[in-house]
């Protein structure tokens, strides 16, 4: 089963790339509905780099425990119609929890500058599910996705943090 987001958001790829990036900036986009907090003594890391497997707690309003959950990285660059697109890969999996019954987690991010405004990112967001309860789930993740496209959009011009130019002598 799958949860699909295709939004334009107001800041530019790069910045949009980097947030993915950022454990802070991606456990916002669930704030305050949902808390992710590190299950090692080290925290999470600074960011999120390729190969890296961070379990962390999900809380609902970091009171509720909601399950663990596995967070496995890998990113590409490919291209389409409108010139390079990066994509962001979370497939680790639920491992606690109402989700853990999934055996199927896919968590896609595909970050490439909006048609014709460079200034803005098309934001491609899909999330694929499977297990003996993925149906009985869809609907909760359907309505969380529709959140996260909310402070997606809240978000994101907060996150180019390029600073102004110098002035000149």
């Amino acid at each position: 089963m799958r949860i699909l987001l295709k939004l334009v958001v107001d800041t530019d790829a790069d910045a949009a790339w980097r947030a993915l990036h950022s454990p802070r900036a991606v456990a916002e986009l669930y704030g305050p509905l949902m808390e992710l907090a590190p299950l090692s003594p080290e925290g999470l890391p600074s960011a999120w780099e390729p190969g890296n497997d961070v379990a962390v707690q999900l809380s609902m309003a970091g009171a509720l425990p909601m399950g663990r959950q596995l967070i496995h990285v890998s990113e590409r660059v490919t291209s389409d119609a409108s010139g390079t697109v990066r994509i962001f890969r979370d497939s680790g999996i639920p491992l606690t929890g109402p989700l853990a019954s999934l055996d199927v987690w896919d968590h896609q991010m595909a970050i490439s500058p909006a048609p014709g405004d460079p200034t803005k990112t098309l934001w491609r967001d899909r999330l694929v599910i499977g297990g003996p309860t993925a149906v009985a789930l869809w609907p909760v993740l359907w309505s969380i996705w529709q959140w996260r496209a909310a402070r997606i959009r809240a978000l994101a011009p907060s996150w180019a943090h390029d600073p102004a130019p110098a002035p000149a002598d």
